[in-house]
């Protein structure tokens, strides 16, 4: 492993626990239930699909699935992409959006 790669699982550490896991699988699953289900209705609460936010939750919901199962990534570029801090931060972002 890279010095690189190790700085990165150390910045992911606090958040390398099974609550923080769990809550990710949760949300991903959450989301991906909601889009498959009425994909108009969750586009109308969330404020519509657009290029911004579109992508954002492809990407948010893989990587909180990656992180969920417990998959880490051995290249730091890698870790990067799947960190559960931005992922868990988009689909909290979504989460709250969906329920208001």
């Amino acid at each position: 492993m890279s010095n690189l790669a190790a700085q990165v699982a150390k910045l992911h550490a606090p958040v390398d626990k099974t609550l923080f896991r769990v809550l990710s699988l949760v949300l991903g699953f959450y989301h991906v239930a909601m889009l498959m289900w009425d994909p108009e209705l969750y586009s109308a609460s969330i404020g519509g699909f657009n290029p911004v936010i579109s992508p954002l939750i492809i990407w948010a919901i893989c990587s909180s699935m990656v992180f969920g199962v417990g998959f880490k990534p051995r290249n730091w570029y890698w870790q990067i992409l799947f960190s559960p801090y931005c992922s868990l931060t988009i689909l909290g972002y979504l989460t709250v959006l969906r329920l208001m």
